[in-house]
């Protein structure tokens, strides 16, 4: 009673069970021996031996604990038993404590799909030895031929990898041999970032084209941007889309004075608008069904909140859809630009920081041209007598996982059995994830002085024909063998690689290693006005759209179209 070693579930028992009972047991040989021996000098009578106490109190415990141990195993190769055909037979990679802590959780958790049937060892010492009654098994200089041995002798399915613990090019090598050897790949984080243990189930996933891409995980100052918006009232445009629903979710967790998210896309909106409902109740926030081209709607917004940070991430950017409605891409992502840069200094903002992207450098689309127009608009404001707000632009390339991007589209013609369309053999992209381009975006927010375009780092160019084929492999099947892969030509607009500098513009460092602010070419901001007031005009009125891409052609001298209608305009020149 006094020890409770009564109270443990047995099949559940521990250590700290076994301490019980050796505590409870040596305080009743305790207990009996100065009995026995105040028995005898009192009396005169021997009423048990020491030794028949001590065989007692060994026989006790020994017994106690074997019980425990009979019921822990026969329940474990009961369970075992039960689920041997129906979980997936894997091997954890690495034999350090935060694997052999993971290799734990999957064992003690019975609805685990998984089940760990050893540890996987990249060392060169051939060395027999288990852990948890699991063997270590060792994989080196030959992994394609060690790892079909290694699945041949324990009849596995897969491999856990733990992502924290690899870097990416070991990742890649891993999985590529693991895929050689008809292995599946599984990722996961560390058990002590699961918010409970029974995360386990979607914490462990098939790996995913993002993890295998060659860049370094991106570390922000998440205090500095805090600081930088507590207190602050904060607008996001386009804030239902891919990139301004997470700039939302994230301001959100800053904890401003005052959050807005507004677009026009009705269905999206009303899903954020859930989810800042359940997920920050005590936050002041509201959601706007409003597009940004309506200049007395947005002048009502900014006279009601006088904002003090805008982030503009509202903009058209689909290029094949852009480069067919030209009138649409130019009102939304210049004249809605224009419109909200004007209230911006109209109601003294502090910060407005505006999304951008690789495909305004050096444009060959009328949606680069777009984003191009745009920035040149916010860079020469930014040097008007009077103006006090501080007009930054980020520039970055492709984001994984936004609503139009590649991987989505690779995954769903994958589903369908193919084929895989890619446009050019040797065409290559950067590429962010949603959330890395968003950190980066606070950031940039916090470090501007006015007019600076800063360019993010993206890392090495990834050729699309060599993710989709990595893409067909992760889903288990085989490049052109189980799902064709077909070269369809460039799209209207697009050309083979992205830049992230324009001619005439260079970089320099911040003191974030990913961020660069590049020093651009200064223009005139009367000359500018007076194009997008004959934009305006054009995309007001019914008329031919070549007349729309010759005035941004005379905007932006380095606009080129190419696979494009537009083409012919650059060759009259």
């Amino acid at each position: 009673m006094i020890f409770r070693s009564y109270s443990g579930i047995i099949r559940h028992s521990t250590f700290t069970d076994v301490y019980r009972l050796a505590l409870a047991t040596a305080s009743v040989f305790l207990i009996s021996t100065i009995g026995g021996f105040a028995y005898r000098t009192f009396l005169g009578e021997k009423v048990v031996s020491s030794t028949s106490l001590l065989l007692y109190a060994f026989l006790s415990l020994t017994f106690l604990i074997a019980f425990r141990i009979v019921v822990k195993e026969s329940y474990r190769f009961m369970r075992k038993t039960a689920a041997n055909n129906s979980k997936k037979r894997i091997l954890v990679f690495g034999v350090d404590d935060k694997s052999v802590g993971l290799a734990q959780s999957l064992m003690g958790d019975s609805s685990s799909p998984y089940r760990p049937v050893g540890f996987l060892s990249m060392s060169n010492k051939k060395l027999s030895f288990k852990i948890m009654d699991l063997p270590v098994v060792n994989c080196c200089d030959e992994i394609e031929q060690d790892l079909k041995r290694i699945k041949e002798l324990l009849d596995i399915d897969g491999i856990l990898l733990v992502g924290d613990n690899l870097s990416v090019s070991e990742k890649n090598r891993i999985v590529e041999k693991s895929f050689a050897s008809q292995l599946e790949v599984y990722n996961t984080t560390l058990p002590e970032k699961w918010e409970k243990l029974s995360d386990i189930g979607v914490k462990i996933t098939p790996i995913q084209i993002e993890d295998l891409l060659e860049r370094n995980v991106i570390e922000t100052d998440v205090k500095l941007i805090s600081e930088d918006l507590c207190g602050k009232t904060v607008l996001v445009t386009g804030g239902a889309g891919s990139i301004g629903s997470e700039l939302v979710r994230q301001i959100a967790e800053l904890k401003p004075r005052r959050l807005i998210a507004l677009d026009n896309a009705e269905s999206p909106l009303h899903e954020i608008d859930l989810y800042l409902q359940k997920n920050f109740p005590g936050l002041n926030c509201q959601v706007y069904l409003a597009d940004v081209t309506n200049r007395d709607r947005m002048e009502g917004i900014f006279s009601k909140y006088k904002f003090d940070v805008v982030y503009h991430a509202a903009a058209y950017k689909h290029v094949p859809m852009i480069e067919k409605h030209p009138r649409e891409g130019v009102r939304a992502n210049i004249i809605g630009t224009r419109i909200l840069a004007e209230l911006a200094v109209q109601y003294k903002s502090e910060r407005f920081v505006m999304i951008s992207t690789d495909k305004a450098v050096n444009p060959s689309n009328v949606m680069g041209a777009s984003k191009r127009a745009a920035e040149m608009y916010v860079q020469a404001l930014q040097h008007q007598p009077g103006v006090t707000t501080k007009f930054m632009t980020t520039r970055f390339g492709n984001v994984l996982g936004s609503n139009g991007s590649v991987i989505p589209f690779f995954k769903e013609q994958i589903k369908r059995g193919g084929p895989v369309t890619v446009t050019h053999k040797d065409i290559t992209r950067y590429f962010m994830t949603i959330r890395e381009a968003c950190q980066l975006v606070l950031q940039a927010g916090t470090m501007g002085r006015g007019g600076e375009i800063f360019v993010f780092d993206m890392g090495k160019p990834v050729r699309i024909l060599d993710m989709a084929e990595r893409m067909i492999k992760l889903s288990g099947l085989q490049p052109y063998v189980d799902i064709s892969i077909e070269i369809v030509g460039l799209r209207e607009g697009e050309k083979l690689y992205e830049e992230l500098l324009i001619d005439g513009e260079t970089t320099l460092p911040t003191f974030h290693p990913k961020i660069m602010v590049g020093k651009v070419v200064d223009h005139d901001y009367n000359e500018i006005c007076a194009i997008l007031d004959e934009l305006e005009l054009m995309t007001n009125s019914v008329g031919r759209k070549k007349f729309i891409i010759q005035k941004l052609k005379c905007l932006i001298p380095e606009y080129v179209s190419q696979n494009s209608v537009f083409s012919e305009l650059d060759e009259q020149h």
